[in-house]
């Protein structure tokens, strides 16, 4: 099957014009310089093109007329040049960009407009393809160790699952989002983020705090947005495939073509794929998670008349993964002689934006998704199925010095498992449905040139807990123009699943226990920034970007592993919990080939409950990440030195008499690549993953509690259901793979090409 779609994508026709028209081309540097992948297009068309490694940009197909012409590039002021062109010229036209520390870049994230991040009144972090490929990993959720403050966390030693943590909170607290909209959620953001290919990725934008006052729930800890590459400026072709010594296998490509003169159309294909089980900690079970999984994409954009957006995408994502006892085969699935964790998902994803045909400026963005998940947990069965429909409605007005965004909001979820969950009292099955209605609206006020204020509101009706309301402010000081203050206050709700967000609840290692009806998460939170720009008369840079938050919550619900070491006890928080902290990002740029990126995180996130204090699991007190490089531009050759480092953190232990440690030792992640362009434009690229070789094994008796038992038969019980302490289990442990805090994949080479054909 995967071969037709892909053989149906790649024989896709490719229209072209054969109208008299030009063509544009030219040269892009900075200071003499080569600026390589910087965006050139053309205003009001859908025409565009991305320079290649050496500068250079070809734009076909241009009418005559008169016409806006704007070079832009991450780290560089953008510049627009008006020309006239005529039938059949050839136009030479160069572009020499001055660099703005990022600044300039444009963003969409903090207030669901473009705006220019220097602009905006809400702290956005951008991070390109450029930066990811510093250390080259085959998913989104690897990619983002390498960003200050973020952490991917794997929730379990066996299916490798996980979730992406934001200042210290946890993951469903993290709202991912694709062109802006909330495609991954709920499920998906369990299993779903390995499968965006990182061919199609223009930038991915965050913004960290609460967010729900213009996303609503989820946004509560912040937000990532992945930002496609608009058909017009991607490559006409893109290739990039790695493998590593672990027997790893990734490929991504891309392509582009024109549909007659109204259209362009993006396609991206990403497969992955790991068959190989190793277990170099001997505990006869894989030590990492075996992976089949493919997704296709396509995105088209409609060329309409005054420049009106209309673009759709849709995307598929297939998976098959397991983790268990190394000698599990697919014919054990679901039975109870050899223990394994299998889970298949399928998924289907279509969004898009349309501007209406109206004088004000109406956008209407729209997106579904279907996710289907078969999964077994040794004999656990866990069969779900999530089907979300999302609408929404912005105006966007400009009104002397305010600028305002108005919006209706309507989200649709349907979900059905076979737990209980999704039954009801006389234990039918009872799919949930939530039909959540929101409105909102924004005012972005500019009080003078230094100072600009933005106040917003949302208010969104839940059928289960009534209104909520979620206000934000927002207020932006320009000290000089190169000092920039922030300082953003909001509140953020969200509404418990805990069957679609929290692995552990599914596994069948330890009952699930809820102690009353979960009531919807109530935070607030205050959020200063201060940004710092410094130029050298040499060309070198330096920025800076520091952040302090402290948020609030009224009610968290977390789950308790420490009463009964044989339950997950889930409550309503009776007290209140908190997350502190400040962050650091340093962005330093020299003119003889050296760049550092280099970031850290301290952060201090608690519950208090009956006057006791109690730091959660898997929080770290504070985190580092660093990406540092150096081009040798007489050879094509770049090196570049990445890794990330971890304070300790607490985990979760099954009693008083388990041997392992309380709490992690402080540990890092390092990699080294050393890349070759030819002449060409072909990159080879090449190094060593986690140089230091370490693994959470190397720190702890075992990982996986019980390995040789998985399904507890030997394991005595007290008539309470508590595990007991005997000669064959000294320790009174049951079976749990939940001990987990970090990749359990040691050392390792990696060797790829990336091809790009413009």
């Amino acid at each position: 099957m995967y071969r037709l779609i892909l053989l149906y994508l790649i024989s896709l026709p490719v229209f072209k014009s054969y109208s008299q028209t030009a063509e544009m081309s030219g040269k892009v540097t900075s200071e003499g310089k080569v600026l390589e992948f910087a965006n050139v297009s053309i205003l009001h068309t859908r025409l565009g093109a991305s320079a290649d490694s050496a500068g250079f940009y070809r734009i076909h197909g241009i009418t005559a007329g008169n016409y806006q012409i704007r070079a832009s590039a991450v780290g560089f002021k953008p510049v627009e040049k008006n020309v006239r062109i005529s039938e059949n010229q050839e136009i030479k036209l160069d572009f020499d960009l001055s660099p703005s520390g990022s600044l300039d870049e444009v963003v969409v994230t903090g207030t669901l407009k473009e705006v220019s991040r220097l602009e905006s009144p809400a702290a956005v972090e951008i991070y390109t393809p450029a930066f990811f490929k510093k250390n080259p990993t085959p998913s989104v959720f690897d990619a983002l160790q390498q960003v200050n403050g973020v952490r991917p966390q794997l929730n379990c030693n066996l299916c490798n699952t996980g979730d992406i943590h934001i200042n210290g909170l946890e993951g469903p607290y993290t709202m991912v989002l694709i062109d802006g909209m909330p495609i991954v959620s709920g499920l998906s953001t369990v299993y779903g983020l390995s499968g965006i290919p990182n061919a199609l990725i223009e930038r991915i934008e965050i913004v960290k705090g609460p967010a729900s006052s213009l996303y609503g729930s989820e946004a509560v800890g912040g937000l990532i947005n992945i930002i496609t590459k608009k058909p017009a400026q991607a490559p006409r072709i893109y290739a990039d495939a790695f493998a590593t010594s672990w027997q790893e296998y990734n490929t991504d490509l891309g392509f582009k073509f024109d549909a007659g003169k109204k259209a362009s159309v993006l396609t991206g294909v990403n497969y992955f794929k790991y068959a190989n089980p190793v277990d170099k900690n001997k505990d006869h079970f894989t030590d990492v998670t075996l992976q089949d999984r493919i997704s296709l994409f396509q995105k088209w954009s409609f060329n309409r008349k005054e420049n009106r957006l209309f673009s759709a995408a849709a995307r598929y994502y297939y998976e098959d993964r397991w983790g268990g006892e190394m000698d599990w085969t697919k014919k054990y699935r679901g039975g109870e002689e050899v223990y394994g964790e299998s889970i298949y998902t399928k998924r289907w994803e279509f969004l898009g934006s349309y501007q209406l045909p109206l004088k004000e400026k109406i956008l209407f963005s729209f997106s579904y998704n279907d996710h289907d998940q078969n999964s077994v947990y040794g004999s656990t069965p866990y069969m779900a199925q999530q089907r979300i429909g999302f609408g929404q409605l912005t105006w966007d007005k400009k009104l002397g010095k305010h600028d305002l965004v108005a919006g209706l909001a309507f989200r649709y979820t349907w979900y059905d498992d076979n737990t209980p969950a999704t039954a009801d009292t006389m234990g039918n099955n009872l799919p949930d449905k939530i039909k959540l209605p929101g409105i909102f609206l924004q005012d972005e006020i500019v009080l003078s040139h230094k100072h600009k204020l933005l106040a917003g509101f949302r208010y969104d009706r839940n059928p289960v807990h009534g209104n909520i309301y979620t206000p934000r402010l927002a207020y932006k000081f320009d000290i000089t123009d190169k000092d920039i203050l922030r300082l953003n206050a909001g509140t953020g709700y969200r509404v418990v699943n805990l069957f679609t967000e929290d692995h552990a609840a599914l596994t069948g290692a330890r009952e699930v226990v809820i102690v009353s009806d979960l009531h919807p998460e109530k935070s607030w939170n205050v959020n200063l920034n201060y940004v710092k720009k410094i130029y050298f008369k040499n060309g070198a840079f330096i920025g800076l970007d520091a952040s302090a938050w402290y948020t609030h919550f009224q009610n968290q619900i977390l789950a308790d592993y420490d009463t009964n070491p044989n339950q997950i006890i889930y409550n309503n928080l009776e007290g209140h919990a908190v997350s502190r902290g400040i962050s650091t990002n340093f962005d330093l740029d020299f003119m003889n080939g050296l760049k550092v990126i280099a970031g850290a995180t301290f952060m201090d996130v608690f519950k208090k409950e009956n006057a006791e204090k109690e730091r959660p699991v898997l929080t770290e007190r504070w985190t580092g990440t660093w990406a540092i490089s150096y081009k040798i531009p007489k050879f094509n050759l770049g090196l570049d030195y990445t890794g990330n480092i971890y304070g300790p953190m607490r985990l979760p232990l099954l009693g008083e008499l388990d041997p392992r440690s309380e709490y992690s030792k402080t540990w890092s992640i390092q990699n080294l690549q050393l890349s070759l362009e030819t002449k060409k434009g072909v990159v080879l690229y090449g190094g060593v993953k986690n140089l230091l070789n370490w693994t959470p094994a190397k720190d702890t008796p075992f990982l996986i509690s019980r390995s040789h038992d998985p399904f507890d038969e030997k394991v005595e019980f007290s008539p309470d259901g508590v595990p007991l302490a005997t000669p064959e289990n000294p320790y009174a442990l049951t079976f749990d793979p939940n001990y987990v805090y970090g990749p359990n994949q040691g050392i390792r080479g990696f060797a790829g090409i990336r091809v790009s054909i413009r």
